[in-house]
């Protein structure tokens, strides 16, 4: 069986640097939605918030039109995983666990997170599920820089960092099929990276490589299906799901995550590059 040759879309430093406005964007849009979740709230209210801010900011949603596509956001409700389309007939509820997924473009650069947030008063179990998926992804970014910094890192080092950090957080489902993915001048590019696996394989991680990392994980099996929309990926059990994601970028001296304000210097200190300017999100 012949391998596939994978297509890794290698960026400058100024090519990342438009990366960075792009993810900023798309941080401002996220900040601005998880201020406003609450119950009596429609996913459509989401919707139309972040796609206020991301054209207030002269930017594109990604997603609306993505292969047919309908909205900004993914807003995905309780065992609802990924993907999930926004209604104004979907109304939170008190105790309801929400993933939001949104992406923007920017003079043709894209940038792509996702947060977990609960609405009211939420089962704490579900608010620790929530934490430890996204512990896993400072995990996988982590691993990036360390493996890029030592110059022997692999990609599958941080498909290993994910799910040890799941493991060790509790007993949850990784969602099989899904992932991160590269990102630069398309949403989605090679390589995919998965949210399990056993470290040492795949391509070496390098200076210019630009990756999105997103854990999702379920409180009870990893199965899914799909809706018959076309998009929404559900549960197979039922159970509540968590999906977090950040876009981050390496660099000669560091890794920097691109759509955290910060750049990630909060959760990984010295391993964020030095040359990040001290930036905020758009208002």
């Amino acid at each position: 069986m012949r391998r596939q040759r994978l297509n890794i879309q290698l960026k400058t430093p100024e090519q990342i640097d438009l990366m960075r406005a792009a993810g900023l964007v798309v941080a401002a849009a996220l900040a601005r939605m998880r201020e406003a979740v609450a119950p009596g709230v429609t996913t459509a209210d989401l919707d139309a918030i972040a796609e206020s801010v991301i054209r207030d900011a002269g930017a594109v949603p990604s997603f609306k039109g993505y292969h047919g596509f309908p909205a900004t956001i993914c807003s995905s409700v309780n065992e609802q995983i990924v993907h999930a389309i926004p209604s104004p007939d979907q109304v939170l509820r008190d105790g309801d666990l929400i993933s939001i997924d949104c992406g923007a473009v920017l003079d043709g650069w894209h940038g792509d997170a996702a947060i977990t947030v609960g609405v009211g008063d939420v089962d704490p179990a579900l608010l620790r599920m929530a934490e430890v998926a996204e512990d896993a992804m400072w995990a996988g970014i982590a691993a990036a820089a360390q493996g890029a910094g030592s110059g022997r890192g692999r990609l599958t080092d941080i498909s290993h960092a994910v799910e040890t950090a799941v493991r060790k957080g509790g007993r949850y489902g990784i969602v099989d099929g899904y992932g991160g993915h590269g990102i630069g001048t398309e949403m989605h590019q090679d390589p995919h990276v998965l949210n399990h696996g056993r470290p040492g394989r795949g391509p070496a991680l390098v200076p210019g490589m630009a990756l999105a990392i997103e854990p999702m994980i379920t409180m009870g099996s990893p199965k899914t299906v799909e809706l018959a929309d076309g998009w929404t990926v559900v549960t197979r059990d039922g159970s509540v799901a968590a999906h977090v994601e950040h876009s981050s970028a390496i660099l000669d001296d560091g890794i920097w995550v691109l759509t955290a304000p910060d750049g990630g210097r909060s959760r990984l200190g010295d391993l964020v590059t030095a040359r990040q300017p001290a930036t905020s999100p758009p208002a």
